[in-house]
């Protein structure tokens, strides 16, 4: 996608063909800052501090990081002890783990001197995978925003809500739930989106409307409890969301938040779509409230950064003083809530029945 005019991915091989480039997400919006990555540390701490997010980017990040490991020690110990320490950064994006042991499979039955190289290869198909899976989940969803549209009426906007960033910053490219947006947009389909903030990180604001804005997109950010008004009075047509982990029963464990905004949905009416690639199934989990959520930092929830009028970015405290936090990052969205899932595959179902179907080759009875 682009910034600016520019095509940017989020992650890219530098010019030295072995370290990485990055987009620092956490300077976003307000500043477009490249971060090179030379080590798996870096990428670790990219990882944790959220330099990077959104569960593919995580992955990927992950798989060039186990290379830069590789690289400098391709024995079966050290790949071992790189994957667990990659690992744990984030616990509950399951495409973290899903790369790494992508990579193991990658390099494991090689001889170390060609380790290496198979392991920066298939971080690059990591990478180039997802942009086509994200580009085909879009293909897909951008059906369900045409048969809308179809139904309104010529020159009425479909109006799609958000929570959360689960666009191309989130990805490689093209985003899972803005993919459909994207490629609506682009083929000529009058729309309009709304961005819940995405409190505590604000993920909505900073980077949802960052690209959505970047590429065209008409879009308002609303606060994160604005969606629930917004479906009573008929604005929202459909809601779209991403996810970091899908249960084998189609429970989805995304951003904190999602939960709600899919019982107003239900309450309302409206369809609420998950869209999500291959690699965020859990096909070992059997429901979603064994999914591992994540508990952040409390100064995520207490302080908030912005920027002064004289464009110094600075963070602020915006809580009373001495109060603890809470701040569980996800939240488990259960299956009957939601109202299909957008995968690559298609658009099916979110029952263990609808992801058997489109992925039959892991159905084991």
């Amino acid at each position: 996608m682009k910034i600016n005019g520019k095509a940017y991915r989020t992650i890219w091989l530098a010019p030295d063909g072995w370290s990485v480039e990055i987009i620092d997400q956490t300077r976003l919006p307000h500043e477009l800052v490249i971060v090179l990555l030379k080590s798996p540390e870096d990428a670790a701490r990219a990882i944790l501090s959220m330099q990077v997010r959104g569960a593919p980017l995580i992955g990927a990040t992950a798989a060039y990081g186990l290379a830069m490991a590789i690289r400098d020690d391709a024995s079966d110990e050290a790949i071992d002890r790189a994957i667990e320490f990659l690992a744990k950064q984030r616990p509950t994006a399951i495409n973290l783990r899903w790369a790494l042991e992508e990579m193991r499979r990658a390099v494991q039955n090689l001889p170390r001197e060609e380790r290496v190289a198979a392991a920066y290869r298939r971080a690059a198909e990591i990478c180039d995978e997802d942009v086509e899976t994200c580009r085909r989940i879009g293909e897909h969803g951008k059906k369900l925003i045409e048969d809308i549209a179809a139904r309104k009426g010529r020159g009425e906007k479909v109006e799609v809500l958000t929570h959360c960033n689960a666009g191309w910053l989130a990805c490689v490219d093209w985003g899972t739930a803005t993919s459909p947006i994207y490629q609506a947009h682009d083929a000529g389909v009058p729309l309009h989106v709304w961005v819940d903030e995405t409190r505590p990180r604000n993920q909505g604001a900073a980077l949802t409307a960052y690209e959505l804005g970047s590429h065209g997109v008409p879009h308002t950010i609303v606060v994160d409890n604005a969606g629930g008004h917004l479906m009573q009075h008929g604005r929202v047509d459909l809601v779209i969301v991403g996810t970091d982990r899908v249960a084998a029963n189609g429970d989805v464990a995304n951003k904190i938040g999602t939960y709600l905004k899919a019982l107003a949905a239900k309450d309302n009416g409206v369809p609420f779509y998950v869209a999500l690639p291959h690699s965020t199934i859990d096909w070992t989990l059997q429901e979603g409230l064994s999914i591992p959520i994540e508990e952040r930092s409390g100064d995520e929830v207490l302080k908030m950064p912005g920027r002064l009028p004289d464009g110094r970015v600075v963070t602020v405290e915006i809580a009373a003083p001495g109060s603890l936090a809470g701040n569980p990052a996800f939240d488990v969205t259960p299956a009957r809530l939601v109202t299909g899932f957008i995968t690559e595959r298609g658009v099916g179902p979110a029952t263990r029945e609808g992801l058997l179907f489109l992925y039959p080759e892991r159905d084991k009875s």
